[in-house]
C-alpha cells in the first residue's frame, strides 16, 4: 500500500503499548507520522521535544517512521501532511467510545479522513501513560512498561521535580 498514516497523541510518556501500535502501522503503511500534540490543557510530564526524543530513541528501528510535533486540528495536521489515514489505539470499550466519537467528528469536519482503529496486543492492554505517570509517583516498577530510555527521563525528572518541591 502506498500511503501515509498519521498516528496523533500526547504520547506523555511512549509506553510498549504505542511502541506496539507504531510497529504494526509502520508493516502496513509505506511511511508513518507520529503526530505529537502540544496540548496546554493537559498536565504533562515531558515537553514536546523531550518526547520526540524519546519517541525517536524508542522507535529507532522503524526507518518507515517519523516524528513530528502539531498542535492544531489533526485533519489540518492530516491535510498539511498530505494524508487522509488517521491510527488510533484501542485498548478497551471506553477508548472505543472515546475515539469513535472523535472519529465521527473528524469525518463531520472533513469527509476525506479515515480513521483506523487498531487494538492494543492484549499483553498491553492495560497499559496508559496515566498509568505510567503514577506508577512513577510512586517510585514503582516501569521496566516492564516503558523503554529504557523513556525509564531513566521519567526518573531523572522525578527526581528533578522532588527537588524543586
Amino acid at each position: 500500500m502506498n500511503k501515509l498514516a498519521i498516528y496523533p497523541g500526547t504520547f506523555d510518556p511512549i509506553t510498549y503499548g504505542h511502541i506496539d501500535i507504531i510497529n504494526r502501522t509502520s508493516k502496513i503503511f509505506y511511511k508513518v507520522i507520529i503526530a505529537v500534540i502540544e496540548n496546554p490543557k493537559k498536565k504533562l510530564m515531558f515537553k514536546a521535544s523531550e518526547r520526540i526524543i524519546l519517541i525517536k530513541k524508542s522507535i529507532k528501528k522503524n526507518k518507515n517512521v517519523k516524528v513530528l510535533i502539531f498542535n492544531d486540528l489533526i485533519i489540518n495536521f492530516a491535510i498539511q501532511n498530505k494524508s487522509n489515514i488517521l491510527i488510533r489505539g484501542i485498548r478497551n470499550t471506553n477508548d472505543f467510545n472515546e475515539e469513535y466519537a472523535f472519529q465521527q467528528l473528524n469525518k463531520l469536519m472533513n469527509k476525506k479522513i479515515e480513521v483506523i482503529f487498531l487494538f492494543s496486543s492484549k499483553n498491553l492492554s492495560f497499559l496508559s501513560s496515566s498509568l505510567v505517570k503514577e506508577i512513577a509517583n510512586y517510585k514503582g516498577n516501569l521496566k516492564k512498561l516503558v523503554p529504557l530510555c523513556v525509564y531513566q527521563a521519567i526518573k531523572k525528572k522525578i527526581k528533578l521535580t522532588k527537588k524543586i518541591n
